[in-house]
Parts: structure tokens; C-alpha cells; sequence
């Protein structure tokens, strides 16, 4: 029997999909259609605009590396974290999204570390984990970020390398 995933923060990505169809989810002003991740449902945060309408928009899947970082330390407070669990680094990488004119930040998805990243290189969000949920009610689901395999190379006569 598998135990249900609890989002991380309700409504912020597509719940229950595949990592084909995983997307996170932002907003988008009517009025100056301005993209926002995370989420705003009430108001438009755009200085120069006088509000609007706010629509839910999937998130583009694929970006590229803007920085990232090797988290080898528990975060300071408000960083909320059990204090009797060992800390488990993480990578963090921060990734532009072209279409929507942001950066996002996320964990790499597991396995991926420092080395195995380089600044522009394109990246894809897929579903994660981020620890148990209080309770035991099971894994909190979260989003993380993975390398897309680059294609072959062409070879001189066309054909792939």
C-alpha cells in the first residue's frame, strides 16, 4: 500500500503526475501579465501595474542553471527542522525560466550533486521529496530539478555520434 504524498505547500505544483506532465504552478496578471512563482491569487505584485485578475499558469518544465550551491549545513532559524534527525546536504540550484522572465529555486533531484552541474546548462523540474510529514502521514512532496541529457552530437556525415 503506498502512503500518501502531503505537498510541501499546497497548490504550488500539479499534484500526483508523472515526470512528464509534473509542472509547477504560478500565476499570471491580467492586467500586465506578469508570471509570479511563488503564487499570488490576490493581488498583482508588480509595481507598475494597478492589479488584476489572477490566473493559475503551469510553469514552463525547463530551464537553465542560474547558480547553484552545495548546502552542507542545517539552516539557521526560521529554517524549521528536526534537531534529533542527522542534516543531510542537499544541492540547491537556482534555474531561469526564459518564457516566464524568473528564477526558481529547488534541490536537485537525488544523486545530482555540484559536479554534475554548470551554469547554463538546461535542467528539468520533476517530483520530490522533502522528508516525512509530522505524524507519520508520509513524504512530503515537494519539486526538484534534474539535468536534461544532452543530445548526441552530430557526426561530419550527418549521422549521430
Amino acid at each position: 500500500m503506498s502512503r500518501t504524498r502531503t505537498p510541501v505547500v499546497a497548490g504550488w505544483f500539479t499534484e500526483d503526475s508523472t515526470d512528464e506532465d509534473f509542472r509547477l504552478l504560478g500565476t499570471r496578471c491580467s492586467r500586465c501579465r506578469t508570471v509570479f512563482f511563488p503564487r499570488e491569487d490576490r493581488f498583482c505584485r508588480n509595481p507598475g501595474c494597478r492589479g488584476g485578475e489572477m490566473a493559475e499558469v503551469p510553469l514552463s518544465r525547463r530551464g537553465t542553471v542560474w547558480s547553484f550551491t552545495d548546502g552542507r549545513y542545517r539552516p539557521p532559524p526560521p529554517y524549521v527542522s528536526d534537531p534529533d534527525v542527522p542534516w543531510e546536504p542537499c544541492t540547491l540550484i537556482a534555474v531561469e525560466l526564459a518564457a516566464e522572465r524568473m528564477v526558481v529555486l529547488g534541490q536537485a533531484a537525488p544523486g545530482v550533486g555540484v559536479a554534475d552541474l554548470a551554469v547554463g546548462m538546461t535542467v528539468e523540474v520533476v517530483p520530490g521529496v522533502l522528508g516525512e510529514a509530522a505524524g507519520g502521514e508520509g513524504p512530503r512532496a515537494t519539486w526538484n530539478w534534474r539535468p536534461v541529457p544532452a543530445a548526441p552530437a552530430a557526426a561530419p556525415d550527418g549521422d549521430a555520434a
